[in-house]
């Protein structure tokens, strides 16, 4: 289990309120396609082809790209800063949606977030403080989640998610088109991915 900030608006174009609203993070990407299965040379191939080879804003992408897709896994936290505010999520998997692939969109590239508080930033440790002070785009947590001592905060992090998730309303809509996400991840060759979406499809239809 790991930790992340990432920050919202990091093209200068402010997506929070997207975010926190819809139930997800992205990472604004455009014209370069499903990231999943790709290896470093070639998401920096499609990179190059939609961007052109400007070295740091590639090496910059690429960063994010690597944290983004292959890093961060399914049950991981991050941490969004809203000037005083900071909001915790639980992260889902990563998945491409080719219908916001647009040029005026690009939020394609996808994981979706249980919101499960809001943290007063002065209140966080100095530690955490300086994970959020940093400029990079995404950045992992380089110590043992428990040195940020989120729990006081969220009891899901120690394992009581019903404690502390805040009820979200969400639309038919939304619900049929992540029961089709996972639909697919049954048939993807990773068997833990399989595996996490059939506990997520078992435990939706108990509810």
């Amino acid at each position: 289990m790991n930790l992340y900030q990432m920050k919202a608006d990091p093209y200068g174009v402010e997506h929070i309120s997207k975010f926190l609203d819809d139930n997800f993070v992205s990472i604004e990407l455009r014209g370069v396609g499903n990231m999943e299965n790709l290896d470093e040379a070639e998401v920096m191939e499609r990179l190059v082809n939609a961007y052109g080879s400007n070295s740091e804003f590639l090496m910059n992408r690429l960063e994010a790209v690597k944290l983004f897709v292959h890093s961060m896994q399914d049950g991981d936290y991050i941490l969004f800063a809203d000037e005083d505010t900071v909001h915790l999520g639980d992260l889902g998997d990563y998945f491409y949606d080719e219908w916001s692939d647009t040029p005026d969109n690009g939020l394609c590239h996808r994981r979706g977030v249980t919101w499960l508080t809001r943290i007063p930033r002065a209140e966080l440790n100095i530690e955490v403080q300086e994970l959020l002070a940093q400029p990079q785009m995404i950045t992992q947590f380089q110590h043992p989640i428990a040195r940020a001592q989120l729990d006081q905060w969220s009891s899901n992090l120690l394992g009581n998610p019903s404690d502390s998730r805040t009820t979200v309303h969400v639309d038919d809509k939304t619900i049929s088109e992540a029961l089709e996400i996972l639909k697919k991840a049954l048939h993807s060759d990773d068997f833990e991915r399989r595996e996490r979406a059939a506990i997520a499809i078992l435990k939706y239809v108990k509810k």
